[in-house]
């Protein structure tokens, strides 16, 4: 199976900077879409930003020119660097991967999620 692995939340003074991280781990053949996700306190949860495999980005109106998002291939993971970070950004943020990985000799495809990581934007 594959998991991911998130770190890096925390609180932070409004302006800061907060980079987070998402690791997968498993029997992974490749990982076309990663991206994030928040949920803030009485939301649905909203897409942040994606990446695909090929490094084409997409973000939301509300982080872009603040936030980035980046992936390593080599370690299979896919980051968020947070600037200029404002209190409604505070959520619990999501890593989102579609991964490929081998079972019993097979190819599967699938979305996995991180487990959340909170962020706290508050003075």
């Amino acid at each position: 199976q594959v998991q991911l692995v998130e770190s890096g939340g925390g609180l932070v003074q409004p302006g800061g900077s907060l980079r987070l991280s998402c690791a997968a781990s498993g029997s992974i053949f490749s990982i076309d879409f990663m991206g994030w996700y928040r949920q803030a306190p009485g939301h649905q949860r909203e897409l942040v930003a994606t990446i695909t495999s090929g490094g084409g980005t997409n973000s939301a109106d509300s982080v872009k020119g603040r936030f980035t998002i980046s992936r390593d291939n080599a370690k299979n993971t896919v980051y968020l660097q947070m600037d200029s970070l404002k209190p409604e950004d505070t959520a619990v943020y999501y890593c989102n991967m579609r991964v490929e990985y081998l079972q019993s000799r097979y190819k599967i495809a699938d979305d996995f999620w991180g487990q959340g990581t909170q962020v706290t934007v508050s003075s």
